[in-house]
């Protein structure tokens, strides 16, 4: 069953500014303990090469590697770079809203991507009231749980406005009645 349209069929030309809202710090904690770890042990191998021969740090470190499979400096290096990608990752978590709908990544099991596009006329409604997250429920019956972000109000208030200037149904939002200024509109208006 189609939403009822704003006259004259203002949701479909509403195209909101494309935000992104990126994923809480204590999602990004994890990636930055293990990019100290990476380099600290990167500056326990500097500082062993540069120790004097009969040192502990070198004979552990320097000698030992010598005479190992892999060096200290090659472990260090996938340590940092592993630390690197890891702290990527998290960073790519999110909500995007888009012109055309709103976008999400999130990182399941196993470090596995997860990427979801929604289009504006595939959600029948924008759930707000949920305690820990944000929601969707979309054409086919499902609801589709957003991820966390860092600034939850920003997005909440977002999807509220779009979703008034969309005829989107809101539950539990903070009742905006207004819909939103659009730079085009203001174009438009003032010719």
């Amino acid at each position: 069953m189609a939403r009822p349209s704003r006259p004259p069929g203002f949701d479909m030309t509403y195209r909101p500014a494309e935000t992104a809202f990126g994923p809480p710090v204590r999602v990004k904690i994890p990636a930055f303990l293990y990019l100290l770890v990476a380099l600290a042990a990167a500056m326990t191998v500097l500082i062993a090469e540069k120790s004097p021969a009969g040192s502990f740090l070198y004979l552990q470190i320097v000698e030992r590697s010598a005479r190992g499979f892999v060096s200290a400096r090659t472990v260090t290096v996938l340590l940092i770079l592993g630390a690197i990608s890891s702290l990527v990752r998290a960073n790519m978590r999110g909500v995007r809203i888009r012109s055309d709908g709103v976008e999400y990544r999130d990182v399941v099991t196993l470090g596995l991507p997860k990427l979801r596009r929604y289009r504006w006329a595939q959600i029948d409604r924008v759930v707000l009231d949920l305690p820990d997250c944000l929601a969707f429920d979309v054409w086919d019956g499902t609801r589709v749980f957003l991820p966390e972000v860092a600034d939850r109000a920003g997005l909440s208030q977002a999807l509220e406005k779009i979703a008034a200037a969309r005829a989107i149904p809101v539950r539990g939002g903070l009742g905006l009645d207004e819909l939103p200024e659009s730079p085009e509109l203001a174009e438009e208006s003032s010719s």
